[in-house]
């Protein structure tokens, strides 16, 4: 067996290193913020030679987007089989991950200066984000469901959690998380299953929405003409 296998093996020396630097990785940014972590920074405090953070990452901004990646993978919930559970666990999750230390902040670091960069890494987080909600439409599909859009998903419920979080506007929290659910759910179901128009049961040739004229009183003005 090669070193280089050695170091590639699950729970070698390659995954005790990629788990140290993330470590030092996320407890740097809470403390200073993503503008002032550095990879010389970084090995310091995960006890490792700087070369192998460059030579395994090549950059801060790759760095801090794969500590985003794995910690968005970590505690994803199992889905419960229950399309609009499954939806209220996976934004209750979205929120959790933006809202810990360092979520947003590592989120901001994605969205590099550089252009190319930019794309790339909103590019990635859509990605992530998009899988934790697709698994659960695609389950509810095969159960026969009818299911929105994953557009739909995205534009009602995880744009709002990212704009509130990153704006850091209150009452952001798990109620609302639901709540966002709870109002593309409805929207959908209503959608899918429309309730019937409502009849009378006599046909009057009146339009449903056609107050009927009332009766004239003649009580007050005497009897009639003869």
């Amino acid at each position: 067996m090669t070193a280089k296998s050695k170091e590639s093996r699950p729970g070698g020396r390659s995954a005790r290193v990629r788990a140290a630097v993330h470590r030092a990785t996320v407890e740097l940014v809470q403390e200073v913020g993503t503008d002032k972590v550095t990879i010389p920074a970084v090995a310091r405090r995960a006890g490792v030679n700087p070369s192998s953070v460059y030579r395994r990452w090549g950059t801060t901004s790759a760095l801090l987007a794969d500590v985003a990646a794995r910690r968005q993978d970590e505690g994803t919930p199992e889905l419960l089989g229950d399309l609009r559970k499954d939806l209220e666990q996976a934004a209750v999750w979205t929120l959790t991950d933006l809202s810990r230390p360092g979520g947003v902040a590592f989120f901001r670091a994605e969205v590099a200066p550089d252009v190319d960069e930019r794309r790339a890494g909103l590019r990635e987080c859509l990605e992530r984000v998009s899988t934790r909600f697709h698994a659960a439409l695609e389950a509810a599909a095969r159960r026969g469901e009818t299911t929105p859009e994953l557009a739909q998903v995205l534009d009602r419920v995880v744009a709002p959690l990212y704009f509130r979080v990153v704006f850091s506007i209150p009452e952001t929290d798990e109620d609302y998380a639901r709540a966002l659910v709870t109002e593309l759910y409805d929207r959908h179901t209503a959608a899918a299953d429309p309730a019937p128009a409502p009849t009378t049961g006599v046909r009057t040739g009146r339009s449903a929405h056609e107050t009927p004229a009332r009766p004239r009183d003649t009580r007050l003005n005497g009897p009639g003409p003869r």
